[in-house]
């Protein structure tokens, strides 16, 4: 394996970057609009460290406005913040 190659199948696209329409004038302004990664929300601990620690401490929560994240307010443990993350996949789909 190649030092920059990536893992995965090679017959399938990177997930990583979302791919462009061909027929669609604006795809590329669309493209650099989306959330990276596709996630339009995300929660951050407010202390700082990885998000599994400590779950029972506040979470800020941060909605993607087309430009970058903004926080929209905060949750009062892990499992708040993961339900309120999992609200816009549910109505997205």
């Amino acid at each position: 394996m190649g030092k920059h190659s990536r893992p995965g199948p090679p017959n399938q696209p990177s997930r990583a970057v979302p791919s462009v329409g061909d027929g669609d004038r604006f795809a590329a302004y669309d493209k650099r609009r989306r959330a990276p990664m596709d996630v339009w929300r995300r929660h951050r601990p407010l202390r700082g460290g990885g998000s599994h620690l400590r779950p029972g401490e506040p979470r800020a929560l941060e909605e993607w406005n087309g430009f970058s994240y903004e926080p929209v307010g905060t949750a009062r443990n892990l499992a708040q913040a993961q339900q309120w993350v999992n609200e816009r996949d549910e109505g997205c789909a």
